[in-house]
């Protein structure tokens, strides 16, 4: 049980205190309600980009992170398709150098020309180095527009293309700032030993004067229901061929959320899992596969992944898979195999609430979803999930026309890589 307390500022500032006087640190995190979900699709990668420009100074404060080592403290941040997530830890008696740097930055980041060209470089090279010139980086570049033809989930978080960040614009970058970079679109967390009381006076002394800003309602496309398989075949300079498949499946607010990622670890969480046991260790087709949620606040995908074994072919290792999904959609698992992956799924539960920061976390994103207490009541809903949920769940979602495939094949030596059919080399 994480116990909390809650309270927001006139100008709109969520606050959450969690007090813990077991250790001497304390958390500051503090998460915007904006991820590339909400980015124009001619701009994207912007949520990203200003993960990096959040740290590039402030007017006030020229460098970030000077400060913060002054006292003994360090800091990183994070970008979703939902949110951006920024967080520090330090000793707790100079919590307050925390309270200063992030709402100085909140307050008026520092919009430089040269700032915005070395975070552009930084961020095109991460664009180039994980997603480019890495073996299958550009999965995800493939998988979300195959899965996705309406809803802003069809990029990921880095972008669509290069170009999108290379050309941004400082009034872009402003506008972004402005709409999206304000208490009212904000939830501060504060965890460790620190009371309430002086939680609350910090927030009020360096959060209050802060205009509220508009608050962000957010209007996006909804997915349409697939109706029909979709398929692509790539081919790359990579050491094995793969496969990847996706399926649309509810969002984390979905009653029937739990039961679709449980559905996930029955098939493919290690391997005592079913894809594992019968196509690695029965059936030698793969050398690794697994399955997993991408746990999106709207409706995500349910992703099995495998890379090859020498000479067996892509058809032949796709429908094996589809035979062993065919069994989940036909009958429901047995209690022992269920409490199995509920068992993991607790122990991940606790393992997470061990450390200061994933507690502080885990508080902001609830109370994103409506409710910070939703962190205390996940393991009930983990343990409610009964073997004809998780039938229901795999028969919805499961069907071969919620399905998207992609081929992703090993280009014969010397070869180099190919375009895939109907694509454009970029």
């Amino acid at each position: 049980m994480i116990h909390f307390e809650e309270f927001t500022l006139a100008n709109g500032l969520r606050c959450i205190v969690h007090e813990d006087h077991t250790t001497p640190i304390a958390v500051v995190n503090v998460l915007y309600n904006v991820g590339s979900r909400d980015e124009d699709p001619a701009h994207t990668g912007f949520a990203h980009l200003f993960e990096h420009l959040m740290f590039s100074g402030s007017v006030n404060i020229p460098s970030y992170d000077e400060p913060l080592q002054y006292v003994g403290g360090e800091n990183n941040a994070f970008t979703s398709p939902d949110i951006t997530n920024y967080y520090l830890t330090l000793p707790a008696n100079n919590i307050e150098t925390g309270f200063w740097l992030e709402s100085d930055r909140m307050l008026g980041l520092a919009f430089s020309e040269n700032g915005l060209e070395v975070q552009r470089k930084v961020v095109v090279e991460e664009f180039k180095q994980n997603y480019l010139n890495q073996p299958y980086g550009d999965v995800w570049l493939k998988l979300r527009p195959l899965a996705y033809q309406q809803h802003p989930y069809q990029w990921p978080t880095i972008g669509k293309e290069v170009s999108h960040i290379e050309n941004a614009v400082m009034d872009d970058v402003r506008a972004f700032f402005r709409k999206h970079y304000s208490p009212a679109n904000a939830i501060l967390v504060v965890a460790g030993a620190v009371t309430v009381a002086e939680a609350r006076r910090l927030a009020e002394k360096w959060f209050g004067p802060i205009p509220g800003g508009e608050k962000y309602e957010r209007n996006l496309p909804a997915e349409p229901r697939q109706t029909a398989p979709r398929h692509l075949d790539v081919t790359a300079e990579v050491p094995v061929n793969a496969l990847y498949k996706v399926f649309h499946m509810p969002g984390r607010p979905d009653p029937s959320y739990y039961a679709a990622d449980l559905l996930s670890d029955v098939l493919g969480r290690g391997k005592s899992s079913r894809l594992y046991q019968r196509l690695v260790k029965d059936r030698p087709l793969f050398n690794s596969i697994s399955a997993s949620c991408t746990g999106s606040f709207e409706p995500g995908l349910l992703v099995v992944s495998g890379r090859l074994n020498a000479g067996v072919t892509m058809e032949e290792a796709d429908a094996a898979v589809e035979e062993v999904l065919r069994e989940l959609s036909q009958a429901e698992v047995t209690p022992i195999e269920l409490e199995k992956v509920k068992n993991q799924a607790e122990a991940s539960i606790v393992f997470s609430e061990i450390e200061l920061l994933n507690r502080a976390m885990n508080l902001a994103f609830n109370k994103l979803l409506g409710d910070a207490n939703l962190v205390n009541q996940e393991s009930a809903k983990v343990q409610a999930v009964t073997p004809a949920a998780v039938l229901a769940a795999a028969q919805e979602i499961l069907r071969p026309d919620n399905c998207s495939t992609l081929y992703y094949h090993a280009a014969p030596a010397g070869a180099g890589a190919l375009v895939a059919a109907g694509e454009e080399e970029e």
